[in-house]
């Protein structure tokens, strides 16, 4: 995640309850699922007919249409211009995923989300209008690789391209050693601005003279090249 993510999620009401997803592939599936387990209302939207009465027998929307989303008529007659989120799932198909994205924001959709296939594809979308815009693929890749690489590293929160907040489990050389005692300022370039406890406690800003135990969590921030310097 990074800060124009953010500034996407700040913009989210809390109280919106409906939600649309466009496209009933495995990813749209899955968010239809997620979100209907979850309380919201959710309308699911494809053109394919088995596609449709599929995500009704599995019980993973509220209501589901099969429809044309590259037809404006057709979006506006099912009333999905009136919800406030909605979710382009159709991220194989680029043209219809364009063409979807496009409709729905110029028919004044508050919050449309949708998935790429490809960094022409991110582009694209955004060209167009997508308020966000997700990679699945990319993305999943990115995390299998981190967790290949830097298993102590538990999350990430990108700032930009070049700095980061990461939350990490403690390293072994840093078993029992002060926070004073580490530098991790003068040595790493980085700041300390928590630490979780082992009773999952947070500790926000915590004092210098507090000991780190390996195997809890610390959060810091910096450049990533900083943060790669550590010895996790």
């Amino acid at each position: 995640m990074n800060l124009s993510s953010l500034n996407f999620f700040r913009n989210l009401r809390a109280e919106k309850q409906q939600f649309a997803v466009i496209g009933l592939g495995r990813f749209g599936q899955a968010v239809c699922s997620t979100l209907n387990a979850s309380g919201y209302e959710v309308l699911a939207v494809d053109n394919d007919e088995k596609r449709v009465n599929a995500a009704l027998t599995d019980r993973i929307a509220t209501h589901a249409l099969q429809l044309d989303s590259t037809e404006m008529s057709a979006l506006r007659e099912a009333g999905i211009f009136e919800l406030d989120t909605v979710i382009v799932a159709v991220g194989s198909f680029l043209a219809e995923s364009i063409t979807t994205t496009l409709n729905l924001k110029e028919a004044g959709v508050a919050n449309v989300v949708a998935k790429a296939s490809s960094e022409t594809h991110v582009k694209l979308l955004k060209k167009v209008g997508a308020d966000l815009v997700v990679f699945p693929e990319r993305q999943m890749g990115q995390e299998l690789a981190r967790l290949l690489t830097k298993p102590r590293l538990v999350d990430k929160f990108e700032l930009d391209p070049d700095h980061s907040i990461v939350e990490m489990v403690v390293p072994d050389d840093f078993d029992t050693k002060t926070i004073a005692q580490l530098e991790l300022r003068s040595k790493y370039g980085l700041n300390l601005l928590a630490i979780r406890t082992e009773n999952q406690t947070l500790e926000i800003n915590p004092l210098p003279n507090k000991r780190l135990k390996k195997g809890t969590i610390m959060v810091v921030l910096g450049s990533n090249q900083d943060i790669n310097r550590l010895p996790i």
